[in-house]
């Protein structure tokens, strides 16, 4: 039986006491970027964008969609990123709950609000931005409301799933923020054909997007090396494979994230100086 829909209270309560969060320099509030990790779960790889992306001058939210439903890595490997699990429509009510629960933040600007996300974070960006919004149960949330996105301005698109069972393969994007998407063309995962097709239709509803296919590059290129054969284990364990570390790769796309949020907000020259990494806020979890 489906677990009756959250209301977007009730989901953000579930969510906010497994946020992690970076902090910029100075007294906010402060354009706000909220991150959504992939299939995987969160990874490491995510702290290095958000210092980037605080170092210039924005608030950086990371939200943890599995441990709020007491989901293990192997499980969610095994069930989430095959698909039977948690799809992409329905989390797509964690990314609306997050900017309900973010614009009530007194530290975030709700004016000025970012949506990133990696592989399965992207994918439910992507369903969010195609949904009316104005009926019961969408995205698995009783009371959902599409004035909620008005504030979001930008999204960054980290080899997100394009694919089967992908609402943005089937129905135009009803809300068109600047987009950075970015996939690599050894991605067998974010098909580069199926992205680049969802991309030019985002294009056609109205959406800037800015794309960056990487040569040679896999789908999670950007998994930190150290946890990577890990993470490649469990994968194979579960009929995924083909993903290679490239810390060349990794360390462009944080600038271009960086860069291109710090673009889309507007974020003063001053705020994107290089010494604010060293006065960032560490993590933490609330």
């Amino acid at each position: 039986m489906r677990r009756p829909a959250d209301t977007l209270a009730a989901r953000w309560a579930r969510l906010e006491p497994h946020l992690e969060i970076v902090r910029p320099e100075g007294a906010g509030p402060w354009p706000t970027v909220i991150l959504f990790h992939g299939c995987g779960g969160r990874r490491p790889y995510l702290a290095d964008y958000m210092r980037d992306i605080a170092a210039a001058g924005m608030l950086a939210i990371s939200v943890d969609s599995f441990e709020p439903r007491g989901m293990s890595r192997m499980r969610a490997l095994a069930t989430v990123c095959t698909g039977a699990e948690l799809q992409g429509w329905l989390r797509a009510g964690d990314v609306l709950a997050a900017v309900w629960g973010v614009r009530r933040m007194p530290d975030a600007d709700a004016t000025r609000l970012a949506l990133a996300g990696w592989s399965h974070g992207g994918w439910s960006i992507m369903d969010l931005m195609t949904m009316p919004l104005i009926r019961p149960g969408e995205a698995g949330i009783a009371d959902p409301d599409p004035t909620l996105l008005d504030g979001v301005k930008a999204l960054v698109l980290a080899y997100p799933y394009c694919g089967p069972g992908a609402l943005s393969q089937l129905r135009p994007w009803r809300r068109t923020p600047d987009v950075f998407a970015f996939v690599g063309e050894n991605d067998r995962v974010a098909h580069p054909g199926l992205c680049r097709r969802a991309f030019r239709a985002a294009e056609r509803s109205g959406a800037r997007v800015t794309t960056w296919f990487l040569p040679g590059a896999t789908h999670a290129f950007d998994e930190n090396g150290a946890e990577l054969p890990r993470f490649v284990e469990a994968a194979q364990a579960v009929g995924l494979a083909g993903f290679r570390f490239d810390e060349s790769a990794f360390a462009e796309a944080r600038r271009r994230t960086a860069e291109f949020l710090a673009g889309a907000f507007a974020v003063a020259p001053a705020q994107n100086a290089p010494r604010a990494r060293s006065v960032l806020s560490e993590s933490t979890k609330h």
